[in-house]
């Protein structure tokens, strides 16, 4: 029996040729590993295939946060370059950043991002984290939006390119504040979320900005011991409604994404969706019982991270294991630009 708050237990082996480095020329034609929580029963798809899996007044839930291009490339006064992650917004022209390499920032200072922009950096706080102040304040978002660059995760071993502005980007992201994009959804196109509506599927949005959390691996030997970051989030009035008549009518909910799945979660009250707005560090990994969605759309998810654990909590440790052993023996595409499960 495995200890399921041992961080080894969600250990796996990944071969690196199936971590996706790009994303495939159609949004849709990725593949769909379905998995069935009850039975550990698997079936091999195209994403397309969902709606097939959804039914008529069932809730689809989506998160509309957009990724900015939070990496700035910028220059101290002696020319040294320095690279700038932005984290979260703390005012209308103040963030809170990471800075790298930190050791080249040893006092505040002023940093060049531009001609027209610059941004004056702190000294970093117990976590690593410093403060940037923009100036000019007025306009300074327009500058970021052409200097900036899209922030690729770490395993896309290359820089960022300009189809990465798109294909880094689910085509209903609306709401600007995401340092990575929420990538079950980046299957999505138009045609695909039209075809669903006829179906008389429901599709509302909630909103998590993804942060820090998600560059960060689990390092504690008991995962319970793992601190998540904070995420703000927000779940409107017309989706908790949606979401609760569909409950009480018997009708599911399908989250899409590990964010979609978090936020419903920080906003259930016995069984219900409240709405609203706050910061949530909800940590999901087995034992937790889920109060809203009973199907979820996501990605393939790194080894020892807290996102394989959530999934763990929602399908069985078992049943997810033996799903990725499937997918890796089947060449699946792996990570933010790889394929797709659909847990049901």
């Amino acid at each position: 029996m495995p200890d399921l708050l041992d961080l080894e237990t969600y250990n796996f082996q990944l071969p690196q040729e199936l971590i996706a480095q790009y994303p495939l020329p159609d949004r849709g034609s990725s593949r769909l590993l379905c998995l069935d929580r009850e039975t550990g029963n698997v079936a091999h798809l195209s994403f397309r295939d969902i709606v097939s899996h959804i039914n008529p007044g069932e809730v689809l839930i989506l998160n509309s946060s957009r990724v900015i291009p939070a990496r700035l490339f910028g220059r101290k006064d002696n020319g040294t370059q320095v690279e700038v992650l932005l984290v979260n917004k703390l005012s209308d022209y103040t963030w809170r950043c990471m800075v790298h390499p930190g050791r080249r920032l040893k006092k505040e200072q002023w940093i060049e991002f531009s001609p027209a922009l610059k941004g004056f950096v702190s000294l970093p706080d117990e976590d690593g984290l410093r403060e940037i102040e923009f100036s000019p304040a007025q306009g300074y978002w327009q500058i970021i939006e052409e200097v900036g660059h899209m922030p690729l995760p770490p395993y896309i071993r290359r820089t960022d390119e300009a189809s990465d502005r798109n294909r880094y980007q689910t085509v209903y992201a609306t709401e600007p504040g995401s340092v990575a994009a929420p990538t079950a959804g980046l299957h999505f196109d138009s045609d695909l979320l039209d075809e669903l509506r006829k179906k008389g599927v429901l599709i509302h949005n909630v909103v998590l900005h993804v942060g820090l959390g998600t560059f960060l691996p689990v390092k504690s030997e008991r995962i319970d011991q793992h601190k998540m970051h904070s995420e703000y989030c927000t779940v409107p009035r017309e989706t908790a409604e949606a979401v609760n008549s569909a409950i009480a009518g018997g009708r599911r909910v399908v989250a899409v994404g590990s964010t979609s799945m978090r936020t419903l979660e920080s906003f259930a009250r016995g069984g219900r969706l409240e709405s609203g707005s706050r910061w949530t560090d909800i940590f999901i990994y087995p034992g937790y019982r889920f109060q809203i969605a009973s199907a979820l759309i996501t990605n393939f998810h790194l080894p020892k991270s807290s996102l394989l654990m959530m999934i763990s909590a929602f399908a069985g440790l078992g049943n997810v294991m033996k799903a990725y052993q499937m997918a890796v023996r089947e060449r699946y595409r792996f990570f933010s630009y790889g394929d797709a499960m659909y847990i049901s």
